[in-house]
């Protein structure tokens, strides 16, 4: 089983940045997709952004393109979420994930983080 272990959430005021952080157990990490989701109050959870072991391919949900950037540093078994931009509709609990495959939906990824509250004021 992998431990996913989200930080960096918090209230933050719109047009303000976050850096979200998720760390990893295990020596497979580098063989999985990561990925973030998130889930706003009363709202079903939905794909942020994916990325792959190399880094060198991304996706993202069009409502976050141009200011969320997702990252990961394998060495250190941690994959990040850089927010920036922030508005009032990014606030949900955000969550990170692994898959072995890509994907964009919540049902391809078999370990999930416990997640982190992102709050974004007007």
């Amino acid at each position: 089983q992998v431990q996913l272990v989200e930080s960096g959430g918090g209230l933050v005021q719109a047009g303000g940045s976050l850096r979200l952080s998720c760390a990893a157990s295990g020596r497979t990490f580098s063989n999985y997709f990561m990925g973030w989701f998130r889930q706003p109050p009363g709202k079903e959870r939905e794909f942020v952004a994916t990325i792959n072991w190399s880094g060198g391919v991304t996706s993202y949900a069009g409502s976050v393109k141009g200011r969320f950037t997702i990252s990961r540093d394998n060495a250190k078994n941690t994959v990040y979420l850089q927010m920036n931009s922030l508005k009032p509709e990014d606030t949900a609990v955000y969550y990170c994930a692994t898959s072995l495959v890509y994907g964009t939906t919540a049902i391809q990824y078999n370990y999930w983080g416990q997640g982190t509250q992102v709050t974004v004021s007007s």
